[in-house]
């Protein structure tokens, strides 16, 4: 194994001395609350009897308090299909926890919301907040301090990151993540976009459009593209949360329910009652974070992830900037090539060797702390291993060391390019964020006059009266956590595509969020400050020239005078309200900016 890159060294050093100070704050309330431990054996006689009610046979168990007690967060619904497999997830759970000589209780849910739902509907502006709403859930369900360890069912875009927020909340309990699979491969996700392009284009009906929705996505799992859900999977594996390999086993398979048997023993065992005592406020610390941002750029992983690792990082103490991401992503090799970087999906890119092949590589290569505490034992290399269900027992087998689809998955020493596929830009506009790597190099830069948007449907009713009719740059404003919660504006990816194949040169510029999805058109996002904030998006007029130059990592307006321009004062009353919208306005009003993870939890450490 090569010795530690010089800059994930020097980038995590400088993330342990920044944040040294409130990630020191977080350790000592984590020391009081073990400390302290569960406190059901100090509850009263009517409180644990309220407590094990419901506990059937488990009750007499859990009355002697000899056994350890594991908590389950479901954030089970059968309207998403990546989250429907977990309705018969505490059964398997709790027989996990008898045949160990120990008990579970579903401790609480937790709301689980679908991007793919709501991508352009007014719904969409709660999606960024429903993490911290999912957080705020889990910790109900924690609250009680009943349990010696816990489990997370979770897949999706918000849920995952929300419980891991949670997670550490209650980070001296032990914490297994349990995912769900992806769904079998169904009609390929190219052939799906360029449906969508013919039918925004009105080369197709609705009829041609819906039959090949249904043909994509088409039964329970995680959707099979590489988006927000499995970029989620993908950092709990480099993370250390998950049983290694556990990420894209399919829901139907024997070996998923195996492994949903062995997470609920494997936190028991970690639990304090034991001798592995193994917390997770130690699994995630500033090397666990690195990980995951190495994991995120040599994947090509969602620009979502770039918002939520800095908010689920501060949750722990740790305090992550844009220009770590940057400067990791300006070494680590692009080595895997998934929708929408390539055609296949994560179920090829498991096939081919997975992430239990990259994490071997990446550790060769110098990439990944190696040393990092995971819920398999120390050290990341656990996790270049693959469960196999042979004779009924759940073992783990050395993993492939060469990729079997070079296509698809190549080591560290060859990737497809040299650094990842994030870029941070910076300018006189502020500071955005473009993932370039599924945009070809011709098209990246883009020198053009804006046309200024309030919204995604303004930019579709233009786009269906002709009006773009060159090169431009759509710049679609108020987009941000202040303004409506962020919402991703992925539905705008059709026609900016369409408006790329005719032969201009197109970008989108925007405060809001793009999508875990974000494919060939270049789009810098998340900018900061957000219009709303009085940032120079909010200064923008019709024809200003912009400049992106991801190459370079610019983003600048070079129109003379825009600085010395009033800021546009935006009538936002229709997002105040509907699809609970009402409901959220609190977190409109506390929300922090895009740079310190959108969350409206300010300091929590």
């Amino acid at each position: 194994m090569n010795e530690l890159n010089p800059t994930i060294r020097n980038v995590t050093e400088r993330i342990i001395e920044r944040s040294a100070k409130t990630r020191g704050r977080y350790m000592k309330r984590m020391k009081a609350a073990k400390q302290k431990g569960p406190s059901r054996a100090h509850l009263s006689c009517s409180g644990q009897a309220h407590a094990y009610a419901g506990a059937g046979q488990d009750q007499a168990a859990l009355v002697t308090q000899n056994a350890g007690h594991l908590g389950i967060v479901t954030a089970y619904n059968d309207m998403l299909s990546a989250h429907q497999p977990f309705e018969k997830y505490p059964e398997i759970l709790r027989k996990a926890a008898r045949d160990f000589g120990a008990t579970a209780q579903v401790a609480g849910g937790v709301p689980a919301m679908c991007d793919g739902v709501t991508q352009g509907e007014a719904g969409m502006e709660l999606s960024l907040f429903s993490r911290d709403l999912i957080a705020m859930a889990a910790g109900i369900a924690l609250s009680h301090n009943t349990f010696d360890a816990a489990v997370y069912l979770g897949v999706c875009d918000k849920i995952v990151p929300g419980l891991v927020i949670a997670a550490q909340s209650f980070g001296h309990l032990p914490a297994v993540f349990v995912p769900a699979g992806p769904m079998e491969s169904g009609m390929s996700n190219d052939e799906k976009s360029k449906v969508r392009q013919q039918f925004a284009g009105g080369e197709c009906s609705r009829e041609t459009l819906m039959a090949a929705e249904m043909a994509a996505y088409h039964g329970p799992g995680t959707c099979t593209f590489y988006g927000t859900a499995n970029t989620n999977q993908m950092l709990m594996e480099f993370m250390g949360l998950h049983l290694p390999g556990a990420s894209f086993v399919p829901p139907s398979a024997d070996l998923r329910q195996a492994l949903t048997y062995e997470a609920a023993q494997r936190a028991l065992s970690l639990s304090a009652l034991g001798e592995a005592y193994t917390p997770t406020c130690e699994i995630l610390d500033e090397k666990a974070y690195v990980n995951g941002v190495v994991g995120l750029m040599a994947t090509g992983g969602s620009t979502n992830l770039l918002i939520h690792l800095i908010a689920m990082a501060r949750a722990g103490g740790i305090l992550l900037t844009l220009q770590d991401f940057a400067e990791i992503s300006a070494i680590v090799p692009l080595m895997a090539r998934i929708y929408p970087n390539g055609l296949a999906d994560v179920n090829h890119f498991h096939a081919a060797g997975g992430l239990g092949f990259m994490i071997g590589s990446l550790l060769d290569h110098g990439y990944l702390h190696a040393d990092t505490k995971t819920v398999a034992g120390v050290g990341l290399r656990h996790y270049t291993r693959d469960p196999k269900l042979i004779d009924g027992a759940l073992v783990w087998q050395d993993g492939d060391r060469h990729s079997l689809n070079d296509k698809i998955l190549r080591p560290a020493s060859d990737g497809f390019q040299h650094s990842g596929g994030l870029v941070q830009l910076q300018g006189n506009l502020g500071s955005a964020v473009m993932k370039i790597s599924a945009v070809a190099p011709e098209h990246r830069l883009v020198e053009a006059p804006v046309r200024v948007f309030k919204d995604q449907t303004s930019v579709k009713e233009a786009f269906k009266r002709g009006e773009f009719t060159s090169d431009v740059i759509v710049v679609v404003r108020f987009q941000g956590p202040k303004a409506n919660g962020m919402p991703e504006l992925h539905a705008l990816t059709p026609v900016l595509s369409i408006l790329q194949g005719r032969g201009h040169k197109v970008a989108l510029l925007t405060d809001g969020r793009m999508s875990g999805a974000s494919g060939k058109i270049p789009a810098a996002i998340h900018v900061s400050p957000e219009a709303m904030d009085g940032g120079m998006l909010a200064r923008l007029q019709d024809g200003d020239i912009i400049r992106l130059d991801p190459e370079h990592g610019t983003v600048e307006v070079l129109t003379p005078g825009v600085a010395d321009r009033d800021a546009v004062q935006p009538d936002l009353s229709e997002n105040d309200a509907g699809v609970g919208r009402e409901l959220f306005a609190a977190f409109r009003r506390t929300v922090g900016p895009v740079t310190t993870g959108a969350s409206v939890f300010g300091d929590i450490t």
